[in-house]
């Protein structure tokens, strides 16, 4: 019997062992793939000790999916976190206005410093973000989805209507950088890094548009709207990011490219901005009908 508790030890050892083997087998493989050669002792070891962690976390996965779902069923914050929609959408936009703010000023101290106009507009822009998130705050923190109808599409045709504005300063920008060939080159792992970013944050913002339109709330719908705005913003800076970092090509290509994609991107924010200034228009006419008709 004492082989068999060895193997059971070896195939579901301790949490905490798991947890240490995972950063120890990752500096491992890191150190292996890229000093030493694969006939190292020191590189099979390495090898041998990454795939023994990622064996018994595959093994520990059943009980994993036991535990995060009795935990999900048995704690009460969690519960209050998936039953409560107001306050998820809150927590999202307090998050994205605090992360607006900070990137804006970062972004207009960078201007500033170095004396760009570029740095500048993307402030700017990210500046109107964050004043729409806080005019979207002050309805949400005081009221329900659905509570004061009139109230949401009022907010939800006034963030419409700044879209609309918004799309003029990103028609500078991409005039900007196309017309005076404004060029950023990083090293080719924070590019790698900023698309996986930017990629996942964009798809994120299309989940959140669709899945909101379930509560029938504009201030929600607008919210998500704008983390989809700031997700095109942040698809055209990787495009030229990427472009020049990866040396694509003729100074042409990368032009014509940027301003296809610019004007593909203003394009549909002239979309949202008119559909949804003609959503709220007819919804509130629909709302003031109702209102007189019951007089």
């Amino acid at each position: 019997m004492a082989w068999k508790r060895l193997v059971k030890a070896l195939l579901y050892p301790h949490i905490a062992v798991m947890l240490a083997l995972v950063p120890i087998a990752i500096a491992l493989l890191i150190y292996a793939m890229a000093v030493l050669g694969s006939d190292s002792v020191v590189a099979i070891l390495a090898y041998v000790l990454a795939a023994y962690t990622l064996t018994v976390w595959c093994l520990k996965i059943p009980y994993l999916i036991r535990f995060f779902k009795a935990f999900k069923r048995e704690n009460k914050y969690v519960q209050r976190w998936l039953c409560d929609e107001r306050l998820r959408v809150n927590v999202s936009l307090y998050g994205s206005l605090f992360w607006n703010t900070a990137y804006a000023v970062f972004q207009l101290a960078i201007g500033i410093y170095h004396g760009s106009f570029w740095f500048c507009s993307l402030a700017v822009y990210y500046i109107c973000l964050a004043a729409m998130r806080f005019f979207l705050l002050r309805h949400t923190a005081r009221y329900r989805a659905g509570e004061q109808m009139r109230a949401e599409l009022l907010r939800y045709r006034a963030c419409a209507i700044w879209f609309l504005l918004l799309n003029l300063v990103l028609s500078v920008l991409v005039f900007f950088m196309v017309y005076f060939n404004r060029t950023f080159v990083h090293h080719e792992i924070t590019t790698i890094a900023m698309a996986a970013y930017t990629f996942t944050t964009f798809t994120a913002a299309i989940v959140g548009m669709v899945k909101y339109r379930k509560y029938n709330s504009p201030v929600y719908s607008a919210s998500k709207t704008i983390s989809f705005t700031a997700g095109c913003v942040s698809m055209l800076t990787l495009e030229s990011t990427m472009l020049n970092t990866f040396g694509a090509t003729r100074e042409g290509f990368r032009r014509m490219m940027l301003a296809l994609t610019g004007a593909a991107i203003a394009a549909i924010l002239i979309f949202l901005g008119a559909y949804m200034i003609v959503t709220a228009t007819k919804k509130l006419k629909e709302i003031e009908s109702e209102g007189n008709g019951a007089e």
